[in-house]
């Protein structure tokens, strides 16, 4: 239904101000954090290149590897290869993938404040009073455009700060306002893709699908070395080069115009539509469904499909792209002493056996990260008004938590497969050794009972606690910090026994040991049962 505002409200910006405290009000906790994570990003990798690539000699390693084409698709191409100091490791290493991350907290953001409250109905109860039309949209591209401008130049604040070789107060500026630019500029696409179809998480996926054509463009352009890059926001930062001796400043008004173009075609089209639809009508569906999908698992399985294939794509080319790196690590392991050192810590016959169990518990723990999301939609269902209707029926509670925990489970394990056979697919390619396959799938296999853990522990808090579900983000954010970048940071061997992950046999540089797996599978569902038991007795928490 679309809502008129009252006569005397004419201006379409009206209530703009209002909008945005509100919001800031909203996300006082979660903006913090996202500012707080985007500056961190760059800078922590800052300090492991520093401790990890000490001499030139190294960095020197680390340029030659650049050269591949694996390399060269991940992070793009190496854009001053004679004089590869700190800053330039930043802007060729690091600009491409910061940028793809502002890209992600654009789109959620966005999405959060602009479609998801009119999908809630929130919207067109705000539309009703002294609001303009397109105040909802301004104060959104507002929140979401300071915390790319506040994140890029505290970034560029604290590389400037590190005074390492290479890295200068207008080279860190540079790059802060280029990963900056890419946040706006997807903050535009989304503010197209919010127009098109009525439902949050379709505005989402279409916005992020845009996010992953612009990374393929990218690498294509990059590996092919011709002019697709150019067609991809994410190439634009890498374009300017930060801290080259030709270090260039115009992208930004490529970014900034691209920007400020899809904007103003956001604002055209939201004025095409009526508060709550898109511009793309609803896709009706089959006049019956599936006896499935007339099932809590079927319907569990239908709400978690499309994230999954997403999952299952991206971490299929991870995997892949890690694995295309294979063959020329173990030269680099061996010329660049500090990083040897720290793959060295773990047991094994081999660096490069080392290596791979270290990549296989990173991989595994971005998984775990899947594996809590799916968790958390069962708590989307239910604040959301749409559990209590299913528990209404004959579906007990156990049997609707159950089949989400079903899903959740055996989709996190399906991912650590899909991964394994990926990088293990793509390494066995170049390597010519088709064992690597099957070592690096035993190594993944081997990690789905921590996975599982993570599961366990969002499983228990939501049902005992679910305001404090949020909690269940420790397991994959402590595994990634101390338990792989420990060596790095200098965590001692100690603190890797507080993660699910650091009970894990070093598959395949050591070997395997089956008490760890079997007693992290019994925590998993014991934490597991005793989600669902709270999840019986607790009150629903319907808005």
């Amino acid at each position: 239904m679309t809502t008129h505002a009252p006569a005397g409200t004419s201006h379409p910006l009206t209530g703009t101000w209002t909008l945005t405290r509100l919001a800031l009000r909203r996300d006082r906790i979660r903006l913090p954090l996202w500012i707080a994570g985007l500056t961190l990003f760059t800078l922590s990798s800052v300090s492991s290149f520093e401790q990890t690539y000490p001499t030139a000699a190294d960095r020197d390693t680390v340029a030659r590897l650049a050269e591949l084409p694996a390399m060269i698709g991940m992070v793009g191409r190496n854009y001053q290869p004679a004089d590869y100091h700190f800053g330039i490791m930043i802007g060729h290493q690091m600009t491409v993938m910061t940028a793809l991350i502002f890209g992600l907290m654009s789109i959620l953001q966005l999405v959060r404040h602009t479609r998801a409250e009119e999908e809630a109905g929130r919207a067109e109860l705000v539309r009703s009073s002294v609001v303009g039309r397109h105040a909802t949209l301004t104060a959104a591209l507002i929140i979401v455009t300071g915390t790319s401008l506040i994140a890029g130049l505290l970034t560029a604040a604290g590389l400037a700060a590190t005074g390492l070789e290479g890295i200068t107060p207008a080279g860190s500026l540079l790059y802060g306002l280029s990963i900056a630019a890419a946040g706006i500029v997807f903050a535009g696409i989304t503010a197209i893709t919010v127009q098109i179809t009525e439902f949050g998480r379709g505005a989402t996926g279409l916005a992020l699908a845009t996010l992953g054509i612009a990374y393929v463009l990218r690498a294509f352009g990059d590996i092919g070395e011709n002019s697709s890059s150019w067609l991809s926001p994410l190439y634009w930062g890498q374009a300017s080069r930060p801290y080259a001796t030709d270090q260039r400043w115009w992208p930004l008004l490529l970014a900034l115009a691209v920007a400020a173009a899809l904007i103003a075609i956001g604002y055209r089209l939201s004025t095409q539509r009526d508060v709550g639809a898109g511009l793309r009508a609803a896709r009706r569906g089959a006049a019956t469904a599936s006896p499935l999908l007339g099932t809590p698992f079927g319907l569990a399985n239908r709400l978690h499909r499309a994230s999954l294939i997403a999952w299952t794509i991206g971490m299929l080319l991870f995997g892949a792209s890690y694995g295309m790196l294979i063959d020329g690590i173990e030269d680099m392991i061996e010329q660049i002493a500090a990083l040897g050192d720290i793959i060295a810590q773990i047991p094994g016959s081999t660096l490069v056996d080392s290596y791979v169990a270290m990549l296989i518990t990173f991989l595994s723990i971005v998984i775990s990260a899947q594996a809590v999301l799916a968790v958390n939609r069962m708590r989307s269902e239910e604040t959301a008004g749409r559990a209590e209707p299913i528990l209404a029926t004959g579906v007990s509670r156990q049997h609707w938590m159950a089949s989400h925990l079903t899903i959740a489970l055996g989709s996190s394990a399906l991912l650590a497969i899909i991964t394994a056979i990926g990088m293990g697919g793509s390494g066995a390619l170049v390597t010519g050794d088709l064992g690597f396959l099957t070592k690096v799938l035993g190594a993944a296999l081997a990690h789905i009972p921590a996975i599982w853990v993570a599961v366990g522990v969002a499983a228990a808090l939501y049902g005992l606690a679910p305001r404090l579900l949020a909690l269940g983000w420790i397991v994959p954010v402590y595994g990634i910090i101390v338990v792989y970048l420990g060596g790095i940071l200098g965590f001692p061997e100690w603190t890797h026994r507080y993660s699910p992950f650091g009970y894990i046999p070093d598959l395949p540089a050591a070997e395997l040991e089956w008490t760890p797996l079997i007693a992290l599978t019994a925590i998993a569902a014991a934490l597991a049962a005793a989600g669902i038991a709270g999840f019986r007795r607790r009150d629903l928490d319907s808005k």
